[in-house]
């Protein structure tokens, strides 16, 4: 995501039911207006601007919880609930949500759906889509449909699965089922520093071939724990190049064994210190420090491009040291805060504006290192969904035949692509939104 981008609506709406959200969706089709779906407005990608105007739909007074169905494991809430309501809510009776974006004490259920956001935990308990049962949705038509519920193997198409993800592209999220967890019998959080963040990337590799899969695993390097012990006092070691924080949840004896097993690892990785959160006051700070990351980036710079790409996780050491020699080459510092369990990459790249030539070089490092992930087998998004900010590249990852069949999926649902315009799927010159069926397929395409 970067600073720079700006955009403001025509007109702001604020629903407080699914049937006034989807007369407003058809009020806009009459008037050829855009709608712009819009949440808490954490995302990182620009897909809650409305860069070219028209109606913004906030969804910010629909946020009560619907039901909450224990024996089921499911719970339905409206889209504006924030992420860490429905867990707070439901804790008590020994349940919660599992998906958690590091802005969930702030960003809605409904944002994460649309955007299928991840968060550090996603690496044993998977993204929002694989908590997604069913939802509701005022189509680009102005239709109010309801797909997927609390049966499983349901007949037909998997319309959840679909609808996760679209990014406000199909129409306007108005209700969520989601699967709700059993809180685990036990949590053991390890912080472990190293000399170089490619041994810390080696000590992540060797974790998950050892066949433990935690429940977190992230890693921050020098730059950003420095950042994070001037801005939040979490007690993250000074000096250190890399850091890892990685939790365990389970049954206590399991996690007990599986601690023992890291701790081995680590050490035969040049782990410079181990240490293990004594209490749930001590495991809480360690987990402020990552997730308030991005807002202590202040610290380091005026201005700052924070990239979402993503490497096959056995490729972590190698991405890093790429990320090193681009860093090098465009003569920037690179402060680095990561999902390193799901090779989910979030570099800072810290530049001033004020600079002549610095914002430049930031753009051209950011586009370094997403061909580098790309030669690597990987994408050029992650958690964070495609949005305004990396539209324009998805040509990088598909084929022209894959972004017309997307494209042609959308008007499924939005058939005058009014909804969120200019998100998720990138212009094609030749018409006002999307792509457009080829004159000529290439041979093999499966549209």
């Amino acid at each position: 995501m970067h600073t720079f981008y700006k955009g403001a609506p025509d007109v702001v709406v604020l629903p407080t039911s699914a049937a006034e959200t989807a007369a407003v969706v058809r009020l806009c089709r009459q008037a050829r207006v855009p709608v712009v779906p819009r949440g808490s407005g954490t995302g990182l990608i620009g897909g809650a601007m409305a860069p070219r105007g028209g109606v913004m739909v906030a969804m910010t007074r629909m946020n009560r919880i619907l039901e909450v169905d224990l024996p089921n494991r499911c719970a339905t809430v409206e889209p504006g609930l924030i992420n860490l309501w429905l867990s707070d809510a439901t804790r008590a009776h020994g349940y919660f949500f599992a998906p958690d974006p590091s802005s969930q004490m702030v960003s809605s259920i409904g944002g994460n759906a649309s955007t299928n956001a991840g968060g550090p935990h996603c690496l044993k308990y998977g993204i929002t889509v694989n908590h997604v049962l069913g939802l509701q949705m005022a189509t680009g038509a102005g239709e109010l449909v309801w797909v997927g519920g609390k049966a499983h193997d349901r007949p037909g198409y998997d319309l959840p699965g679909v609808m996760v993800g679209a990014e406000g592209t199909f129409g306007v999220v108005t209700a969520v089922m989601v699967r709700l967890f059993h809180v685990p019998e036990g949590v053991k959080t390890l912080l472990a520093s190293f000399s170089s963040i490619e041994d810390a990337s080696e000590t992540v590799s060797a974790i998950i071939a050892d066949g433990i899969i935690p429940a977190a695993l992230e890693m921050l390097d020098e730059a950003m724990v420095r950042a994070i012990e001037e801005g939040i006092h979490a007690g993250y070691p000074k000096g250190a190049s890399a850091v890892l924080l990685i939790e365990l949840d389970g049954p206590r004896a399991e996690i007990e064994a599986q601690a023992r097993r890291i701790e081995e690892i680590c050490r035969a990785h040049l782990a410079l210190e181990l240490r293990v959160s004594q209490n749930d006051a001590e495991r809480a700070l360690l987990w402020k420090g990552r997730k308030e990351a991005a807002g202590v980036i202040g610290r380091l710079t005026p201005n700052w491009l924070l990239q979402d790409a993503v490497v096959p996780r056995s490729r972590l050491p190698e991405i890093m040291r790429e990320m090193l020699a681009i860093s090098a080459r465009h003569r920037l510092v690179f402060a680095n805060v990561f999902h390193a369990g799901d090779g989910n990459l979030h570099p800072i790249i810290c530049y001033d504006d004020r600079v002549p030539g610095e914002l430049e070089r930031a753009k051209q490092a950011n586009e370094a290192l997403m061909h580098a992930c790309l030669a690597m087998g990987g994408s050029v998004t992650g958690e964070h969904g495609v949005g305004l900010d990396k539209a324009e590249k998805l040509p990088y990852q598909f084929a022209a035949a894959d972004l017309n069949f997307m494209a042609r999926l959308r008007r499924v649902f939005d058939p005058d692509t009014l909804m969120n315009p200019g998100k998720l799927l990138p212009d094609h010159p030749a018409c006002a939104e999307g792509f457009r069926p080829a004159a000529a397929l290439p041979g093999g395409s499966w549209v």
